[in-house]
């Protein structure tokens, strides 16, 4: 049996507001958004991330009933023993959907998938152009395992991990 690492369920999640604003037409849906990639968007909320930002955590779960007007979740951001997250490769940040990832790059969020549409492989990621800008982030993920076929190519799985935090 071949050893690999894996995500597994994160003790690190906390509950936030989700959503680009108040109102039913931000409000995010469980089975639409879980495993989005997210970034701070106000306050004591977070917005779905877009192409090239960095990682700042993901969705794990909405709530069912908005509060405050606004919809609310728990976010991971992978601070503490669990570090890791299952990812699509999307290519190169400079060119999404060609090129190949390599292991122990800096990744940024690749293609993403609309508000209101379901993911149906994990959330994409790119090889970031600039490594020692993304390295030096905060918010920095490097990949760590290709997955089984283990090449980095698009449309591939593998494991990313959050560094420094």
């Amino acid at each position: 049996m071949k050893f690999q690492m894996s995500e597994l369920v994160n003790a690190s999640v906390f509950t936030a507001r989700l959503g680009a604003g108040s109102g039913a037409a931000n409000y995010l849906v469980d089975t639409k958004e879980r495993g989005k990639f997210v970034k701070f968007g106000g306050e004591s909320r977070y917005v779905l991330a877009a192409a090239g930002d960095e990682i700042e955590g993901y969705i794990v779960q909405v709530d069912t009933a908005p509060s405050d007007a606004f919809s609310t979740g728990g976010v991971s951001d992978c601070v503490g023993p669990n570090k890791f997250k299952r990812v699509t490769f999307d290519g190169l940040q400079a060119t999404p959907g060609t090129g190949v990832v390599a292991i122990g790059a800096y990744v940024v969020v690749g293609t993403v998938v609309a508000k209101d549409t379901a993911l149906t492989e994990p959330a994409r990621v790119t090889q970031a152009t600039n490594q020692a800008t993304a390295k030096a982030t905060p918010f920095a993920w490097r990949v760590v395992s290709l997955g089984s076929i283990g090449t980095g190519a698009v449309g591939t799985t593998g494991l990313i991990q959050r560094v420094g935090a």
